[in-house]
């Protein structure tokens, strides 16, 4: 077994590389520091060095600058936002509902996104009378960004100007989706979970009785092919959650019991949902055909 004193193997690879390939093959200093990584994983452990999460976390940070805002974004179907005409109990209620800390608000529709809130100003309004309660006065300003954009700089955009919250703009100016800074952080330290997370999870899937299922439109497809069965899967590489499947299927938002059939002959059903987005959706097994779970 090689060891990072061991330097033998490593310098006969680079050497038949550069007869091979020439002066263009060389290794470039990402590279070099992933083949470090990969022979301490395989050498046996050496007191004080890195953990596994540190030799994880220091593999994400490599490619962290290859991601865009694109990439890492909530996507538009899974974005929760209120419209610029509601009141504040019914935004009091919408925080409540979506859990977030933050909220865009939109005009005419997603695409004009006027602004955000931020659930601290909501909490002091609601028990300071004193405080002006209309939307206006509680709206502030968030970044809006190209998809195309760097996760670095939008990293660096978000700290400099203090506004953890970018909407996520495509080529023709329309909302494409929505990143966090704890997005961002997140594609160096993996998930960050709280108590909240936790909660969420518990409800994300259930199986109701043998053949249905109902889960949180959320949902990735990979889990619910590696839980329910192997065939629920998208040809859109961009779909990436259940609802998007339901609604790519549909073409539309469905409305509550609404059904769209999957090729591979289960049935999908909007038991939650509303004229922005699909919140729950109820699978049916196909007749007599057992589920292929991965």
């Amino acid at each position: 077994m090689a060891t990072r004193g061991d330097d033998g193997g490593q310098g006969l690879w680079r050497g038949m590389r550069h007869l091979i390939f020439g002066e263009e093959s060389e290794t470039t200093l990402r590279e070099e520091i992933e083949e470090a990584i990969d022979e301490a994983e395989e050498a046996r452990p050496v007191a004080g060095d890195l953990t596994p999460p540190e030799r994880q976390m220091m593999r994400n940070l490599l490619h962290f600058g290859e991601q865009t805002a694109g990439d890492i974004c909530v996507t538009r179907g899974d974005i929760i936002a209120v419209p610029s005409d509601i009141s504040f109990d019914d935004l009091v209620r919408a925080f409540v509902e979506a859990g977030h800390s933050r909220l865009p608000v939109y005009g005419e529709s997603l695409d004009e996104v006027v602004g955000m809130i931020h659930i601290k100003d909501v909490f002091v309004a609601n028990v300071d009378d004193s405080r002006d309660r209309s939307l206006e006065a509680l709206m502030r300003t968030p970044l809006f960004v190209p998809e195309s954009m760097g996760v670095i700089e939008l990293l660096a955009r978000m700290r400099n100007q203090r506004i953890h919250l970018a909407i996520v703009v495509d080529e023709f100016g329309g909302t494409e989706g929505l990143v966090t800074i704890e997005d961002v952080v997140e594609e160096i330290v993996g998930d960050i979970e709280d108590e909240h997370d936790e909660l969420e999870r518990e409800g994300m899937l259930t199986l109701l009785e043998d053949g249905v299922w109902e889960a949180d439109a959320r949902i990735e497809l990979d889990e619910l092919a590696r839980s329910v069965d192997g065939r629920l899967t998208s040809e859109e590489d961009e779909i990436d959650t259940l609802g998007g499947l339901v609604f790519l299927l549909a073409g539309h938002i469905p409305a509550k019991g609404e059904c769209v059939d999957h090729p591979s002959g289960w049935k999908l059903e909007a038991v939650d949902s509303d004229p922005r987005r699909i919140i729950r959706v109820r699978l049916h097994a196909p007749e007599g055909t057992p589920p292929e779970a991965d």
